[in-house]
């Protein structure tokens, strides 16, 4: 544990909500163990666990954690603009957005642009068409969506949150009426293309629970989580939706890409189910060796998440490049490695936060000068880089040279397009508002 961390633990005020704390390190290595279980790793490339035991699809159902970032993310959210709205005369979108993004945009594009020179190189190199590092370079960038996501989590607080202030829980309802409706417009009528908002729609209205929660009007979690759970499981035993709340390769549905209905009723009860253990998780959370510990794990998270596929890509090299057989994925022999492979990506994850956690840590920014049209600027930059990501997301690495495209909102982009449109971005965020030092609360 660092210096810091433990100076950062011993100073936390007596009323900080500790348990979000926990619940954001918890689902972000949830995540990560859920990627490294179910790559399904072969001579003939990489497939997905779920796919070939689809018995196993039923843990999606406690693995699929990222609901629980997001309410997390809402809470944090809340607490944060209030307080910058506090300390700040006039307007503070800008300086809200710049001192939200610091410590998330820099680790993402130092990840992006080390990988585009691996894959640039690899693909200059003529290796690039291989079974499994073509994979390799696909599959490295997939987990940028959720980073995508949040992006547009984070534009969309400051309206929300009026609209929370104002509505409540009716909010939350409007939110979640329109996902449903965007379902049936789907489903019953086929209309084309409107699932797409659901990317936006379910996702906010799980954002928006994190703002009842940091108001404290979500009093009846377990009612919440069995609401969440009841609905979820009937729509999947009687509508059109899969089993798995993660994508299946394949798949003519798909809860996740983009999300449904059942996914919002799955982010219900996981909230509903979070909020139930939080009296006893607080109090364990006073211990101050644990609280040491998820303030540690906190810091360096992000950078976690970021370099977990890659670590776990390693290890797989490293079996091949020592000639080890790698088991057909669901065999015994394959289960039996299961172990000495986490722990194997665990060890080499830490190496690679060891080397980039730095980018993490929140440093003053480089003077800015204050801008009238901060606010625009601040939302044409969060734009072009929640598009460049979720962009990178979809197109993968392995086509740099070839021009290999993927459809973005209707309309095709490249990654070398997307990663000019994530850097462009940054760069406007961070000239939007003037750099200061701005305690964020959550």
């Amino acid at each position: 544990m660092t210096a810091s961390a433990r100076a950062l633990a011993e100073a936390t005020p007596a009323d900080r909500d500790r348990y979000v704390d926990l619940l954001r390190v918890a689902s972000l290595g949830t995540v990560i163990a859920g990627h490294w279980l179910m790559a399904a790793v072969s001579g003939d490339g990489i497939g997905n666990l779920l796919a070939l035991v689809p018995a196993l699809q039923v843990l999606t159902w406690g693995l699929q954690i990222m609901p629980v970032f997001f309410f997390v993310g809402g809470f944090s959210h809340a607490l944060s603009y209030r307080s910058l709205a506090r300390r700040t005369d006039g307007p503070v979108y800008a300086a809200f957005l710049r001192a939200r993004l610091q410590r998330l945009l820099r680790p993402t594009l130092v990840f992006v642009l080390v990988w585009a020179a691996v894959a640039l190189a690899v693909q200059l190199a003529g290796h690039g068409g291989g079974t499994l590092t073509g994979a390799a370079l696909r599959l490295v960038t997939q987990p940028l969506w959720f980073i995508g996501i949040y992006l547009a989590m984070v534009a969309f607080t400051p309206p929300l949150l009026k609209l929370h202030e104002r509505a409540g829980w009716a909010a939350f309802a409007a939110l979640a009426g329109a996902a449903a409706l965007v379902d049936v417009l789907r489903f019953a009528l086929g209309v084309p293309y409107v699932e797409f908002l659901n990317f936006a729609l379910v996702w906010l209205a799980v954002h928006q629970l994190g703002f009842l929660r940091a108001d404290g009007r979500i009093r009846r979690p377990a009612a919440l989580a069995a609401a969440g759970l009841a609905s979820a499981a009937l729509l999947v035993a009687y509508g059109p939706y899969p089993l798995s709340m993660v994508g299946m390769p394949g798949e003519k549905v798909s809860n996740m890409a983009p999300p449904t209905l059942a996914l919002l009723c799955h982010g219900l009860w996981l909230v509903g189910a979070v909020q139930l253990a939080a009296r006893p998780a607080t109090a364990w959370l006073r211990r101050p060796r644990v609280w040491r510990g998820v303030v540690a794990a906190n810091g360096l998270a992000m950078t976690a998440f970021l370099w977990h596929l890659t670590a776990m890509l390693g290890v797989y090299a490293a079996q091949l490049a020592l000639g080890l057989d790698l088991p057909a994925p669901a065999t015994a022999a394959w289960w039996a490695q299961v172990p000495v492979r986490f722990l194997a990506a665990a060890a080499l994850t830490g190496v690679l936060v060891a080397l980039f956690r730095r980018f993490e840590a929140p440093r003053p920014g480089a003077p800015a000068p204050a801008r009238r049209t901060g606010g625009p600027v601040a939302a044409l930059g969060i734009t072009l880089c929640l598009l460049g990501i979720l962009g990178l997301s979809m197109t993968g690495l392995g086509g740099l040279l070839d021009g290999h495209s993927a459809t973005l909102i209707a309309l095709p982009v490249t990654a070398p397009a997307a990663i000019a449109m994530a850097l462009g971005g940054w760069y406007l965020v961070e000239r939007s508002a003037p750099a200061r030092r701005v305690r964020l609360r959550g």
